[in-house]
């Protein structure tokens, strides 16, 4: 459609000094006269787009130019707003915000106070974690490889990889790269990540597949869970599985059915309701956890028969 490929040779005009008409026609798969109409087009709606003549000529777009509101309404504009002020969230800083100036037309009012949209991706780890969103953005704009060492259930270990993609999934944020040790694509928990650091090797940007982050792929399930949670639970099985997944008992409490992916994080899960929950299926998850309260009421039992430091 004109309209987008309008907007996309504005794109490339904010991204780049000077463009040549020839390059954009053959970018946009049509002719040289069709992108000559688009840039009268452009100029008509008020854009200011300079033509310059000779071997160092080309099309560009004048020099602190901001971006008239006529190309997008306003709730696009709020809808970008919210995009942007949420990278911002990330790390405190106002980078993505003043980049938001830069498309604002002059007018505020969309950019203050009238937004519906509003979200936070900051974390309790913003410290440690915004250090290396950057470190992961630097190497992949540089095409350099990181090392870093990763905490991973089996163990720890140095891995080196080829960065492609920085992904924020699950409430998580994850670096998407090829992997020297397994030599194939893995994903990288950022929480996992400690002594990140961009090495001196560069590396040749391959045609990357982009990660299959589907909930089945990532979480396969497989472990059908029945437990027994008391009446004081709802609000967290709501907010975590949906009303669907119990069913109230005549004594009042929760039946329990669900999905689960990882028997480690499931036993986790359970423990953190104390005694408000009860596993009754599956019975080798319920023997396991019977062992697990027999040893940590045997190690209580040892240490408080253990004399007073």
């Amino acid at each position: 459609m004109k309209i987008d490929r309008l907007i996309g040779i504005l794109s490339i005009l904010l991204q780049k000094d000077v463009v040549t008409a020839p390059s954009l026609a053959e970018h946009f798969e049509v002719s040289r006269r069709t992108i000559g109409r688009d840039i009268d087009a452009l100029c008509q709606a008020g854009i200011p787009i300079v033509t310059r003549q000779g071997a160092n000529g080309g099309i560009s777009i004048m020099e602190n130019y901001k971006i008239s509101r006529t190309l997008l309404t306003n709730r696009e504009m709020q809808d970008i707003l919210a995009g942007l002020r949420s990278l911002d969230s990330i790390n405190g800083t106002n980078r993505y915000g003043q980049l938001m100036e830069k498309l604002s037309a002059g007018s505020s009012d969309f950019m203050s106070g009238n937004q519906s949209v509003l979200i936070d991706l900051s974390s309790w780890y913003k410290a440690s974690l915004a250090p290396k969103i950057e470190l992961i953005r630097s190497a992949i704009d540089l095409s350099r490889e990181m090392e870093f060492l990763y905490f991973a259930p089996h163990g720890e270990s140095v891995r080196r990889i080829e960065p492609y993609y920085l992904i924020f999934r699950w409430s998580s944020w994850y670096v998407w790269g090829w992997c020297r040790e397994r030599e194939d694509y893995r994903l990288f928990k950022l929480n996992r990540m400690e002594e990140v650091r961009i090495t001196e090797e560069s590396f040749t940007k391959r045609t990357v597949p982009l990660p299959d982050l589907s909930n089945e792929r990532i979480f396969p399930g497989g472990i059908r869970v029945k437990a027994v949670f008391d009446a004081r639970c709802k609000w967290r099985l709501v907010e975590e599985f949906g009303r669907g997944c119990y069913e109230e008992l005549p004594d009042g409490k929760l039946l329990f059915r669900a999905d689960y992916t990882d028997p480690d994080n499931l036993l986790s899960w359970l423990f953190s309701f104390r005694d408000q929950a009860v596993l009754l299926e599956p019975e080798e998850l319920r023997r396991e956890m019977e062992g697990i309260l027999e040893r940590m009421a045997k190690g209580y039992g040892e240490r408080k028969k253990s004399p007073p430091n």
